[in-house]
């Protein structure tokens, strides 16, 4: 018989076998004596990789790439997180987080405070909108190539800490030193609400999290002493949050016992969710308002408007998002956010978009179809399935599934209004750093000469040498329009984005979407229809 060199790396098995080898041989042996489960071969799978791969290994790391590699065969919702992603996802959900309270942009490297916090923690020791926080605890920050999550990661920290900021200030020629102890800073899901014409208010919700239905009828009783009649909810680019958060804002709009939307799947018995009653909103016009953009929770809400009959859809066919997720959170603050059921819309539409089990990139490339194959642009070309064909509760209109929601009113977009030049502008930054830089310029000058936000919008103009330095700014980086009839195109919208980018760093974003609602067509629409023109 041959002798077996016990040196021989090429052989299969070292007679110098760790105990966690021993465990995986046990292991196996047990699996072929019988059939193995599931469970017990992915414990094997990782045993052996840990155990016996010719290079060491991260163990955390394998098992999160394992549970990834699971979910990713599953639908395009399904995901994992490790902690640190968890807190960034859920943190703007939550209503508030624990930091210095200020709202900032970075402009040459350097990170420029647009506006503290009102009664926030940077207020109350002085800082001020247009200071440039240049060191943070003695590091210096201003100058480094720095990404916005690492400065925010030191400026947040633990409710009562304290962290000392250095400041450089217009006027001032020496470093201005601020001790901050941060404090719990709260995040507002309502973008704007004002009363857009006489007896019509407007609100804009960016999201839908724990604190969105406070807003939301903090706004409503602002805009009904103000003498709102009807109202125009704007959900564009609403990416969802969290369906409690859209119920209890439908229950505003619906009778008691009216059905908001239900929720099924494989292991979850159908969940019904329905009016509670005594809503404020029970009278008067609503349209919603939804684009390509508007998903989950936001469909909640424009589904449940449609098919109780209570209100007009106004816009482009919405995201199609139409399942549920679970969290399981694990110790380490790591989370797999699972889909469990689909919801239904109060008619019974599914309105979740097809999709390929394991074709993440496939379903992402969705809106881009759609920009393709015309949709944006035509309602003709939108075809719905005959067999997803449902009808709403009280006027028994036909609605579909399967795909989104579409509105009662189409809005085509407009290709004319942002140009491709204007697009590079934006995409480039060189909007918002031209924005920053004139306010950083002149903001005294602005707010001595339009103590009224109504003043500066009707008397406010771009200043031509500010779209000057914009345009020689775009040629240095070589973003250039292919002609000057696209440069002439783009000008309009141009000075209305800067006013309106101007407007928001001196006052807040109610101002800025009150200058760019005047010309949003979505917005022009329902403006045009809840008056009767």
């Amino acid at each position: 018989m041959k002798r077996i060199n016990k040196h021989n790396t090429t052989h299969p098995f070292s007679w110098k076998m760790g105990m966690g080898a021993m465990v995986l041989l046990l292991l196996c042996a047990a699996a072929f004596a019988q059939r193995v489960n599931p469970l017990k071969k992915l414990q094997i799978a990782e045993l052996a990789v840990s155990n016996l791969y010719v290079d060491s290994v991260d163990e955390q790391k394998l098992v999160e790439d394992a549970i990834r590699g699971m979910l990713e065969k599953l639908d395009p919702h399904s995901s994992y997180t490790t902690a640190k992603e968890t807190k960034s996802l859920t943190e703007p959900l939550q209503g508030s987080f624990d930091g210095i309270g200020v709202q900032f942009n970075m402009i040459s490297d350097t990170l420029l405070v647009i506006q503290p916090v009102r009664k926030g923690p940077s207020e109350k020791v002085g800082i001020l909108a247009g200071d440039r926080i240049i060191t943070v605890n003695d590091t210096t920050i201003a100058g480094v190539k720095m990404d916005r999550a690492d400065i925010m990661r030191r400026l947040r920290g633990p409710r009562s800490s304290k962290v000392k900021l250095g400041v450089q200030r217009r006027g001032v020629p020496d470093l201005l030193q601020f001790t901050v102890t941060r404090a719990k800073i709260p995040v507002h899901t309502l973008d704007a609400y004002y009363m857009i014409r006489p007896r019509v208010g407007y609100v804009r919700i960016g999201s839908f999290g724990a604190t969105t239905y406070g807003e939301f009828m903090t706004a409503v009783d602002s805009l009904q002493k103000a003498g709102m009649r009807d109202l125009i909810l704007d959900l564009q680019d609403n990416g969802g949050g969290y369906l409690q958060s859209a119920v209890r804002i439908v229950e505003e709009f619906l009778q008691k016992g009216d059905l908001v939307v239900y929720t099924e799947g494989r292991a979850q018995k159908r969940q019904e969710y329905k009016a509670g009653g005594g809503g404020r909103l029970l009278k008067g016009k609503v349209y919603v308002l939804i684009n390509e953009y508007s998903a989950s929770a936001a469909e909640i809400v424009t589904g449940a408007i449609q098919d109780q009959d209570r209100g007009t859809v106004v816009g482009r066919r919405s995201f199609g998002k139409g399942l549920v997720q679970r969290p399981i959170e694990f110790d380490d603050g790591s989370m797999i956010r699972l889909t469990i059921a689909h919801y239904y819309t109060p008619s019974g539409r599914c309105i979740q978009k097809p999709y390929a089990k394991g074709e993440k990139e496939d379903y992402a490339q969705d809106i881009e179809k759609r920009f393709k194959h015309g949709e944006l642009y035509s309602a003709d070309s939108i075809h719905f399935n005959d067999s997803l064909r449902c009808y709403t509760l009280r006027k028994h209109r036909t609605v579909y599934g399967g795909g989104g929601i579409m509105p009662d009113v189409f809005v085509p977009l407009d290709t004319t209004q942002y140009t491709a030049f204007h697009r590079q502008l934006v995409a480039r930054s060189l909007v918002i750093n031209a924005t920053l830089r004139y306010v950083e310029n002149h903001r005294e000058e602005l707010k001595a000469e339009y103590t009224k936000f109504d003043d500066y919008m009707k008397h406010f103009e771009v200043p031509q040498a500010m779209v000057d330095s914009l345009f020689a700014e775009a040629e240095r980086q070589k973003v250039k329009p292919r002609d000057d009839e696209e440069r002439r195109n783009t000008l309009p919208m141009l000075r209305v984005q800067l006013k309106a980018l101007i407007a928001r760093d001196i006052w807040d974003m109610n101002e800025y979407f009150r200058l760019m609602n005047e010309h949003n067509h979505t917005v022009s629409k329902a403006v045009e229809l809840i008056s009767g023109k």
